[in-house]
């Protein structure tokens, strides 16, 4: 190691804060600190700047109805179409540009410019037709990350059918959950895809999925795997290929939708163990993930963009399929794992492709850091010009490794924070205005009036937890749980409300953290808090100081039953390559959380463990942990992308 290079990482690890190059601010979409002043303002009328990156049939007549909050309503008396916006207008000066890179796990490649993107969703819409789909008929999709999932996504949109994605890694029981909740008679699928170069049989799923379900289904079947899975076809069952060949060439006029007709319906877990149909509606949504698109990840038509997310998730729908295509830019898609064949596959895309920006998450981004910086390093990603981080808070280390390793000291990182719920990003640096400051997403977005309470509703001072709540509506807000007007309000808008006095106040159920600069750090889930005598403490906040000492690649702290302190806090601890999980370690990790926290979040035993169980979207199963943490019974494992390490972690406790 020269000494340049130790002079760099001390550098690297002192430093707090971190401002974007001059090169990034010059070019960027939004440059002008003064937005947040006049957002705030012109509150509502802002947001028609968001409005105003659509096309629209009808121009709308009110920017937001609150009259029958908190069932809010924007751009009221507008019409548009979600499809007609990602694809047809970009026809006369991007026909012959790519509209969506994919890359298949086997290695494959499939290119869709803007005209041969727009004709392929107008095949299957007219295919749709024909199979009798109308208007607000929802259609569910149970698709991996193949090209076939946005082409059905889009020709819903064009025929003015909500589409229903639910994730390819789900069970069929939660298939056939969401297809009876949202009364859904059509589905999209395929006969599998590969995951690390085998094939899976993904139809087989789909199958047991609609055999639970109490109406009749029509199913569409994407030929993926080809000879490889020989799969039968039923009476209500169409191959995909067919019924497209059918409609060669057809052409599909865009129905007209009001703003506030559902685009999608986006299902997420629920507090009564019932999974919620979030439901997002045409220009709300649509206008939202268009401003952060450009604001937020400065997308320009010209980039080549990747979100290496997957589209079963709210982060794909927005950021890999509707923001980046109304825009106009090209969007990678990615089938595959990302240590497969090798752990450079990624960085190997980013050079292929000449990739700007690049949007992960903090998991993936640990695991890079435990692989090692090689990997990256054998690889040309000069292109990179901006990444963000989706999904969790990422901590300091992890950051400043993306930082460094990735973007080179020469790209912004936004780090954001939003949900299912929110349609698009909330909380995050505008990325060539804010100062960047690693663990901390930064200040709410121009309009965003999300504040830090206590459990009375009062705002907290700077340096205290409390809860993230947001005091204002947006754009790209749910507008109810699907049939269930009563859930909407008992799960997001009771908690600071004042329905008397008409004051609602939506809480996502997270806490948080407030700096002096205004600056919020989230600290996970409010059921991701731990009581320890009387303390309440964020399992995030532990986590990143256990992460903070060397030799730590990734943690996972849980609660478990303590006759004295009523909670204790576990920590589960991979470690990098090169350190072992010795005493020593266990020691500068204590020391770490003292020093980060104080004595009171040290940890009642820390387990090393080569893996932690983590669903096939790569989140940790803490609640297995906590299991494992009070000897109870394990609960159902079956969702986990590798359910034998939870018996391994066991046996090493009960070893222990």
């Amino acid at each position: 190691m020269t000494d340049d290079t130790v002079e760099l990482e001390a550098r690297l690890e002192e430093a707090e804060s971190f401002e974007p190059p001059e090169s990034f601010v010059e070019q960027a979409n939004v440059s002008d600190p003064e937005i947040y002043d006049e957002f705030e303002d012109n509150w509502p009328e802002c947001w028609e700047r968001a409005a105003d990156l659509l096309d629209w049939y009808e121009d709308y007549d009110t920017v937001l109805e609150d009259d029958d909050a908190p069932f809010y309503k924007w751009f009221t008396g507008g019409s548009l179409n979600a499809s007609y916006n990602c694809l047809d207008r970009h026809l006369d000066d991007r026909g012959d540009e790519v509209a969506i890179e994919w890359i298949g796990e086997l290695g494959e490649t499939r290119t869709f410019t803007y005209e041969e993107l727009h004709r392929k969703v107008n095949e299957f819409a007219a295919a749709l037709r024909e199979m009798g789909v109308g208007e607000d008929d929802v259609v569910t999709m149970y698709l991996p990350m193949i090209p076939e999932l946005p082409i059905a996504m889009l020709a819903c949109a064009r025929i003015g059918a909500p589409h229903s994605v639910v994730f390819a890694g789900f069970s069929a029981d939660a298939l056939a959950t969401r297809m009876e909740s949202a009364v859904s008679e059509y589905l999209i699928t395929c006969d599998g895809y590969y995951r690390r170069g085998d094939p899976l049989h993904h139809k087989e799923k789909a199958d047991k999925g609609v055999s639970q379900v109490d109406h009749d289904v029509e199913t569409v079947v994407v030929d993926r795997l080809g000879d490889e899975y020989d799969h039968p076809m039923g009476a209500d069952e169409h191959d995909y290929g067919d019924l497209v060949a059918e409609q060669e060439g057809a052409e599909v006029e865009p129905v007209e939708r009001d703003a506030e007709d559902m685009l999608f319906l986006m299902y997420t877990s629920g507090t009564t163990g019932e999974p919620k149909g979030v439901k997002h509606t045409t220009a709300g949504y649509l206008s939202y993930v268009s401003w952060t698109s450009h604001a937020v990840l400065d997308i320009k038509p010209e980039d080549t963009y990747w979100c290496a997310a997957d589209i079963g998730w709210i982060t794909g729908h927005s950021y890999i399929v509707y923001g980046p295509l109304s825009l106009g830019t090209t969007s990678v898609m990615y089938e595959g794992t990302p240590d497969y064949p090798e752990k450079d596959r990624l960085w190997e895309i980013v050079e292929d492709y000449e990739v700007d920006i690049y949007y992960t998450a903090p998991t993936a981004i640990r695991a890079y850091m435990k692989w090692g910086s090689e990997y990256p390093d054998k690889h040309d990603l000069s292109s990179l010009r901006l990444m963000g981080t989706v999904g969790e808070p990422i901590n300091p280390r992890a950051w400043k490794w993306y930082y460094k390793h990735i973007g080179h000291e020469n790209c912004p990182i936004v780090d954001t924070w939003w949900q299912t719920e929110t349609g698009g990003m909330m909380v995050t640096t505008l990325p060539a205005i804010g100062t960047m400051k690693p663990g901390s997403a930064g200040p709410p977005l121009p309009g965003i009036d999300a504040q830090i309470v206590d459990t009375q509703g009062e705002p907290v001072e700077a340096g205290r937890a409390g809860y993230l709540t947001v005091q204002k509506p947006w754009p790209g807000m749910l507008r109810t749980v699907y049939k269930n007007d009563d859930r909407y309000i008992s799960e997001y808008w009771t908690e600071y409300s004042d329905p008397d006095a008409d004051e609602w106040v939506y809480f996502p159920e997270d806490g948080a953290k407030l700096d002096e600069d205004g600056y919020i750090t989230v600290l996970g889930r409010v059921d991701d808090v731990l009581n320890v005598s009387g303390h309440r403490l964020g399992t995030m906040e532990i986590e990143s100081a256990i992460v903070g000492v060397k030799g730590v690649a990734e943690a996972a702290v849980v609660g478990g039953h303590h006759d004295v302190k009523g909670e204790a806090v576990y920590a589960y601890v991979i470690t990098e390559e090169g350190y072992e999980g010795d005493e020593e370690l266990y020691d500068r990790i204590v020391e770490g959380v003292e020093d980060g926290i104080g004595p009171i979040a040290r940890p009642e035993d820390i387990i090393f463990t080569p893996e932690l169980p983590k669903t096939r979207s790569g989140k940790i199963m803490r609640r297995l942990l906590e299991d494992i943490a009070n000897e109870d019974e394990l609960g159902d494992t079956s969702t986990l992308r590798n359910p034998d390490v939870v018996e391994d972690i066991q046996e090493k406790v009960q070893k222990d």
